[in-house]
């Protein structure tokens, strides 16, 4: 008789953001005539850049001719597109990554997941505390997180770095040695970043154990301040312990097109084995690679008008968020975030646990938001709230929450 897979028994409840669109469905069938304004998955919601669409519409009509038809992909990605890719968001940043060290996927949420095969089971994972569910989940379902502790809400072989206000949600380096460590900035959920000297330690800190840090910069062109690091790799000696992770979906709208990539270093290797080979044998066998007229698209992003375009757009979302920063502020939250990244990250108010603020949000005020508790233990009493949603949106979800006087 065939036999499941029980780590996957062993997962807490449902997938974050499945449980809030239930909540949420649930809601709105019942109070059809409330219009609810949705702040809480990190979706965009600006249509695709023109110079974009136009990539796509060329693509397609090349699909449709024999001399012009493209079927696989090769496994790395087109040529045309991880060239771009090295020479503006690393090259031009003063990184030397080569184009056959990134890897063209859909999307880094996959790559975060799936990157863990390459390593063994007995590696111990190090996460930020509150953290992106995918990185812990991905462990559980491998099994390599131990057992769940119901009562804390921790697994027992998973060092946790709890993030907290009072080191402006940046974490310590672990009293544990770790094997492989997460990262993500600017950071989700918290919009916290990390400036170069703080990375740096972190960079040195891993060469010296021994430890691979897992970068995920899927925000990094939300980046304003000069001091905050695009890249690890602006780093000295992360080439030798850094894999990174980037995406399409925030900064070019590619949350429904899919388009990522994550970079291996070919300096990086255990052992005397190259990561870079591993990873390239497990991309050849499991992927197919993103669509042509999706690369196509993507290249369309690294010219001078995809990179005016975007910039507006970003500028959007962070008009966004700002506006969310400084009216909750001015209303008495405690809130932080906002600057380099576009999300924000609020104090329940009133001692409310983060899951009774987001029923008190849906149910007084109509908006949602995420719970803080979902991202980890020490996200309780905390709340996400996003700048994806349109300005008309957000400045009315500001002013509703501001009239609940909590």
């Amino acid at each position: 008789m065939f036999k499941l897979n029980e780590n996957y028994l062993k997962l807490p409840g449902s997938y974050l953001f499945s449980t809030i669109g239930k909540k949420v469905n649930a809601y709105s069938a019942a109070h059809p005539d409330k219009k609810v304004i949705r702040l809480g998955i990190g979706d965009v919601t600006q249509p695709l850049a023109p110079v974009i669409i136009e990539a796509l519409h060329k693509a397609v009509d090349e699909m449709g001719h024999a001399e012009t038809f493209h079927g696989y992909a090769p496994d790395l990605g087109y040529e045309f597109l991880r060239n771009a890719i090295a020479e503006n968001d690393y090259k031009a940043r003063g990184c030397s990554i080569s184009a056959d060290e990134i890897f063209v996927s859909d999307g880094a949420k996959c790559d975060s997941a799936n990157i863990q095969e390459i390593f063994s089971l007995d590696n111990k994972i190090a996460v930020c505390d509150p953290v992106y569910p995918v990185y812990v989940d991905s462990n559980v379902m491998a099994g390599r997180t131990g057992t769940y502790d119901e009562t804390t809400e921790t697994w027992s072989d998973v060092i946790y770095m709890p993030c907290l206000e009072e080191n402006g949600f940046a974490p310590k380096l672990p009293e544990k040695t770790p094997d492989l460590i997460y990262l993500c900035f600017p950071n989700n959920p918290t919009g916290a970043v990390l400036k170069k000297e703080q990375l740096q330690e972190w960079v040195d800190y891993a060469n010296k154990v021994g430890a691979v840090i897992l970068y995920d910069a899927a925000y990094e062109a939300y980046i304003s301040e000069e001091d905050v690091p695009h890249s690890i790799y602006e780093c000295q000696g992360a080439q030798t312990c850094a894999i990174e992770l980037r995406s399409f979906s925030k900064n070019a709208g590619f949350t429904g097109v899919r388009l990522g990539f994550t970079v291996v270093p070919r300096e990086l290797k255990c052992q005397g084995v190259s990561l870079h080979s591993l990873w390239a044998r497990r991309h050849g066998t499991k992927y197919n690679g993103a669509p042509y007229i999706v690369q196509r698209a993507g290249e369309a992003v690294y010219s001078e008008a995809g990179k005016a375009q975007l910039k507006e757009q970003v500028a959007y979302y962070m008009k966004n968020a700002r506006y969310i920063l400084e009216g909750l502020k001015s209303a008495g939250y405690t809130v932080s975030g906002g600057v380099n990244a576009p999300y924000i990250w609020l104090k329940a108010p009133k001692g409310m646990t983060s899951w009774e603020f987001f029923d008190c949000l849906l149910e007084k005020a109509n908006v949602v938001g995420t719970p803080g508790s979902g991202f980890g233990p020490s996200g309780e009493t905390y709340f996400r709230l996003t700048g994806f949603g349109s300005y008309e949106n957000t400045v009315e979800a500001v002013e509703r929450i501001k009239a609940l006087q909590l």
